[in-house]
């Protein structure tokens, strides 16, 4: 990893920990196909049963992403752009810094405004200040290498 590639999140790295994500996610696939299976036999259908296919189908597919790293959240800076994984399922958000009209600092987040109008939005939380310390001289540092406006907002609780 380089040095401009940060998590958002807690880091798993423990192989068995992976191996176990793995193994529960194909656990609650084989119990959904059962219930499945056993829904389809059964002479009179359930809701109830519809809704349990659903959770445990979903919550083993993302327990089998999770155990081979797909969710991990980060946010990686190159000198011309950003990457920006903020949600677990959803793919990272590719910004190049042509694209970027101006960027807020906040004590606890960052807001890309993007020359289209958009806003993204990137929430750091209060569980690892020194992450959010590199993250923002990062960010410090690609704004003044691609010459983007920075905003320092200072909130007062």
């Amino acid at each position: 990893m380089s040095e401009n590639y940060f998590l958002l999140g807690t880091n798993e790295n423990k192989k068995i920990v992976k191996i176990f994500q793995v193994l529960l996610g194909i656990l609650c696939m084989v119990v959904a196909v059962f219930w499945l299976y056993y829904n389809f036999k059964s002479q009179e259908s359930n809701k109830t049963l519809w809704i349990t296919i659903i959770f445990l189908s979903g919550f083993g597919f993302y327990q089998v992403w999770a155990g081979m790293g797909r969710t991990t959240r980060f946010i990686e800076i190159e000198s011309d752009l950003l990457r920006l994984k903020k949600d677990a399922i959803l793919p990272p958000i590719l910004i190049p810094a042509r694209d970027i009209e101006k960027i807020e600092l906040f004590p606890l987040n960052v807001i890309f405004y993007l020359k289209s109008k958009k806003k993204i939005l990137l929430r750091f939380g209060t569980t690892y200040p020194e992450m959010m310390e590199s993250i923002k001289d990062a960010i410090i540092n690609f704004t003044s290498i691609n010459d983007i406006t920075l905003d320092f907002i200072k909130e007062e609780i």
